[in-house]
């Protein structure tokens, strides 16, 4: 999933975590200052969406999804709210209620129950937004210094037991006791005079599938990078390599048996392009597409994902260096060896240039992309269901989503 913000970490934090992904897309930036009014601008009520051209509706009566698809989507006071959209790829319920936005949030695998954020409080819910109750309450938080309390990214263990959540570093809140444990503390410069830089500040992206090993979001004055964290020995592995390379922020996806996980980025500017392979015991990163192919090509990737028949998709693009900055560049879904070039071929015709995010289905057999209205949202768009197989035609499933994550 991928959410563009400036790299003025202030503003990465004042979003949240989820909202916090480091893409620089220079040249139509958004304004720090205006993204949480740009965003919540941009999301659109919940509509019937008309299919566009080649896309088709789904069948009722059946079932188009292998789990429930949960999502961010604004109410009709204007406020972001959690969504589900249910299998048979029709029928959307609303989860939440909140007076306030909903910055971020995460589902459990276990029984659909749903953590969040909200007013910088974290709150559990049922899967039908019933025994809504708050686990922490992180206060008022400093306009100078957001980042000292700030609640952000809830991330849901695979067996529903665990929460973990940045709240002044690391957290991990258990369900059957209802404690919180900081394991890692956020790392603050205090430069005297009421300036405080955070140096590095940690928060969850990702559980592998068996619980075992986590993916953390490092966070600096300007910048991020990733690392990953095992919560059963409290050891944190750093990356080594891969310089240039962005690899953080809700950019990567494990590997089904958790032993390595992808990234990959679509645009160049303080970052370059490419697609990379993180080995999780080492931290090692592996260069699989590299962003400066020579001859002044270079390559773009995003979203990769290893299926479970061993072939690595993802969506990608050559073109000709012809300035410093480049985004929205015009994608295409392929597929290839797991070493990302052996074996490369496009599987459908059409290109995603408007693409902010997309959520893969586990079998591969289909991704779903939310595709912006316009060249200068950022943050979510139409969701559109888009099968591998290219013979099939793609079909449009909501008007907005933003956050796509699979339920149960």
């Amino acid at each position: 999933m991928r959410f563009k913000l400036s790299l003025i970490l202030p503003v990465l934090i004042l979003i949240s975590a989820a909202l916090a992904c480091v893409n620089p897309l220079e040249g139509s930036e958004i304004p720090p200052a205006n993204v949480e009014t740009i965003v919540a601008g941009t999301l659109q009520a919940l509509t019937p969406l008309a299919p566009g051209p080649g896309d088709v509706p789904p069948v009722p009566g059946q079932d188009l999804l292998p789990h429930s698809m949960y999502f961010l989507n604004n109410d009709s006071a204007g406020l972001v709210q959690v969504y589900r959209l249910e299998r048979n790829g029709m029928t959307v319920n609303q989860i939440t209620s909140e007076p306030a936005n909903v910055e971020s949030y995460d589902v459990s695998p276990m029984d659909g129950s749903v953590v969040y954020v909200s007013n910088n409080q974290l709150l559990v819910a049922g899967a039908d937004g019933s025994n809504r109750r708050m686990i922490l309450d992180g206060g008022p938080m400093d306009v100078n210094n957001p980042f000292l309390t700030v609640v952000r990214n809830p991330i849901w263990s695979p067996n529903g037991q665990t929460i973990a959540y940045g709240f002044k570093g690391l957290n991990f809140y258990s369900m059957a006791t209802g404690q919180s444990n900081r394991v890692i503390q956020d790392d603050i410069d205090d430069l005297g005079g009421g300036l405080l830089v955070p140096r590095e500040l940690f928060f969850p992206d990702q559980y592998s599938a068996d619980g075992s090993r986590l993916i953390l979001t490092l966070g600096y004055y300007e910048g991020a990078s990733a690392a990953i964290y095992y919560p059963n020995g409290n050891a944190l592995v750093r990356l080594q390599g891969g310089e240039g390379a962005l690899i953080c922020c809700g950019e990567t996806e494990w590997t089904l048996d958790g032993t390595a996980f992808h990234a990959a980025n679509p645009s160049m500017g303080m970052y370059m392009p490419g697609l990379w392979r993180v080995d999780s015991a080492s931290g090692n990163v592996t260069t699989l597409v590299s962003g400066e192919a020579g001859n002044g090509v270079f390559h773009f990737a995003d979203e990769p994902y290893l299926g479970p028949d061993g072939q690595l998709y993802y969506f990608f693009a050559s073109l000709p260096a012809g300035q410093e900055s480049v985004s929205r560049v015009p994608l295409q879904l392929v597929r290839s060896a797991p070493d990302g070039v052996t074996n490369r071929v496009f599987l459908r015709p059409e290109s995603f240039e408007l693409m902010n995010e997309a959520l893969w289905a586990p079998d591969a057999s289909f991704v779903i992309a939310a595709m912006a209205p316009i060249q200068d949202v950022y943050f979510g768009g139409a969701a559109e269901l888009v099968f591998t197989d290219g013979q099939k035609e793609a079909i449009s499933l909501v008007p907005f989503a933003m956050q796509m994550k699979w339920g149960p």
